[in-house]
């Protein structure tokens, strides 16, 4: 059995959805990709060219020969009600940081293993080392939607994972995905932000998950926030809309750690949260935003509220008015103003 096809049986013992490899050079149009999302939508520039560390492979990393792409289904978690629609569900089951879920301690097992076949291996597990979704597209693993979303035969609620390696290797999978139909615009039209505005374009800055997690722009003066609906950190709008995905989420399994910080994500209980709470055991879950800014949960949930009044906030909304941060009690007294609350 050559390496390729070790590689791949071990990833599928472990429990990985699908695992493919290709050609570091077969990456280098990534940055091509790039300057035709700046080009769509020229206000998204910024954030793009962030991404940039994600091209030059080859010049970045010149022992470079090829990249490992596994893909992992996390859509077997039982969703608790009351964060549906409140928290995106990527986040609630991040395999990335949540080391209780089975897709945390799969990842570590696949890094093992590929080091004692004696590769050398470069991987990111929060922000990848290569564009990850396109290299699952390359790999053969699946299809991106227009939504934006990478998708295989089990639906978009998956994680890639990459390991930049020194041997040249190529796997290559097959799939019969069907495309998207030719005029679907369901996830289009279910955009709360209309970040998405076309097949396949999108405006990062506007997207509410990016709102509300990468950068969790100040909601406090961002007219944005009125758009965001119900959510909080992240959205699941147009992967839950998309025909694709019908069905497609199982809930089986129980994660006893998300079971233990349910209550305390409610809408209220954010409010009343303290610091020492959210760096122990909020904050190393949900990496987004950082130790010291429980403020913009706070901000995200006064939007919330904001944006879903109900007579049971009242009292949270008149107390973050003397919140120790200035700018969530900038943000109550925002919507105490706009919903005329005394």
């Amino acid at each position: 059995m050559n390496i390729e096809k070790q590689i791949n049986k071990k990833a599928l013992e472990l429990g990985y959805e699908k695992c493919g490899i290709v050609h570091i050079e077969d990456l280098n149009d990534y940055d091509t990709f790039l300057e035709e999302r700046i080009n769509q939508v020229p206000s998204s520039q910024k954030f793009y060219e962030s991404q940039r560390r994600l091209t030059n492979l080859t010049q970045q990393y010149p022992w470079a020969k090829s990249v490992v792409v596994t893909v992992s289904n996390y859509g077997h978690y039982k969703v608790p009600d009351t964060l549906k629609n409140h928290i995106g569900k990527h986040y609630i089951f991040d395999g990335r940081s949540n080391t209780e879920c089975e897709e945390y301690s799969r990842s570590i097992e696949m890094n093992n293993y590929l080091q004692e076949l004696g590769l050398r291996t470069l991987s990111n597990r929060h922000f990848g080392v290569v564009g990850m979704r396109w290299a699952a597209v390359k790999a053969g693993l699946g299809v991106v939607r227009k939504n934006n979303f990478f998708y295989t035969e089990s639906g978009s609620a998956v994680t890639i994972e990459g390991w930049i390696t020194d041997k040249d290797m190529e796997l290559i999978g097959t799939n019969a995905i069907p495309p998207c139909p030719q005029g679907c615009s369901i996830c289009i039209k279910a955009c709360p932000t209309s970040s998405l505005s076309a097949p396949y374009v999108m405006n990062p800055i506007s997207c509410v998950s990016f709102l509300t997690t990468f950068t969790a722009r100040d909601l406090t003066i961002d007219p944005v926030g009125q758009q965001c609906g119900s959510w909080i950190y992240g959205c699941d709008a147009c992967q839950d809309v998309c025909p694709f995905n019908k069905d497609k989420w199982i809930e089986r399994d129980e994660l006893a750690e998300v079971s233990e910080i349910t209550e305390r994500l409610t809408p209220s209980c954010i409010m009343e949260m303290d610091e020492d709470y959210y760096v122990k055991m909020i904050q190393p879950k949900f990496f987004y935003l950082k130790p010291d800014e429980l403020w913009k949960w706070k901000i995200n949930t006064l939007n919330f509220m904001r944006n879903n009044y109900d007579e049971s906030y009242r009292q949270c909304i008149i107390n973050a008015r003397i919140d120790e941060n200035e700018k969530v009690r900038f943000m109550a007294e925002k919507v105490c103003r706009e919903l005329l609350i005394v």
